[in-house]
């Protein structure tokens, strides 16, 4: 069974940073893109940054610029460098894959059980 496992999060000061991880396990499963997204308290989950199986990245418009998104050699993993937090980014984070590598569209999509980022002022 696949499962997405994050760790990472935590309570951090406006300016800090944290770095998300994010790992397939329980499989073979050679995810094509791989994604972050996030949800804040009364708000829909927002796309942060995605990464596909090539390496192409894109990011949400707040994060631009301060995060940064990469993958590991293997690809089963994804990682989250949030630079310059700010309290707009808290929120809990989730990790999302889809694949397998070489179908398009995908046919499975697996998420994370999310990890807490606090941001406070």
């Amino acid at each position: 069974q696949v499962q997405l496992v994050e760790s990472g999060g935590g309570t951090v000061q406006a300016g800090e940073s944290l770095r998300l991880s994010c790992v397939v396990s329980g499989s073979d499963f050679k995810p094509n893109a791989m994604r972050w997204y996030r949800q804040a308290p009364g708000k829909e989950r927002e796309l942060v940054a995605g990464i596909r199986s090539g390496g192409d990245t894109n990011y949400g418009d707040s994060v631009r610029g301060r995060f940064r998104i990469s993958r590991d050699n293997g690809g089963n993993g994804v990682y989250l460098q949030m630079n310059r937090l700010k309290p707009e980014d808290t929120g809990a984070y989730f990790c999302n894959a889809d694949g397998p590598q070489g179908f398009d569209p995908p046919t499975k999509e697996y998420w994370g059980q999310g990890t807490q980022v606090t941001v406070s002022s």
